[in-house]
Parts: structure tokens; C-alpha cells; sequence
């Protein structure tokens, strides 16, 4: 049987946890930092997880995540 290919694209922007959760980096902070607030910047740091209809998307294309 051939190995089943991950999403390059998922890889690139996605991880799991090892409890199984999908963690993304939060969105929103490429460009444009001067019309932000200091608590949306500051709420934005580092990253968070995914919801479960959004996991369920993600999932499949990641088949040797845990």
C-alpha cells in the first residue's frame, strides 16, 4: 500500500498537540500594526487552537500527525 501524502500546505501551517488538538498561529498581525490596538496585539500573541469544526477539516489531511 503507498504511503498517503500530507497536505503541504497544512504542514506549513498547522501542528498537533499532544493531547490531538490543532494549534495555528494567531491571525491578523502580517501588516497594518500602527491601526491595531495595544490589547488586540497584545491578545494576539503566540498561538492558539483550533475549533472542532475546523479540526475535523484539517485532520485528514495531516494522516501521520497523532
Amino acid at each position: 500500500m503507498p504511503k498517503m501524502k500530507t497536505k503541504s500546505s497544512c504542514k506549513k501551517r498547522f501542528k498537533i498537540s499532544a493531547t490531538g488538538k490543532v494549534i495555528r498561529a494567531q491571525a491578523g498581525k502580517r501588516h497594518g500594526m500602527i491601526k491595531r490596538s495595544n490589547k488586540f496585539i497584545r491578545d494576539a500573541r503566540g498561538t492558539t487552537t483550533l475549533s472542532k469544526a475546523d479540526e475535523q477539516i484539517i485532520k485528514p489531511m495531516m494522516p501521520y500527525s497523532r
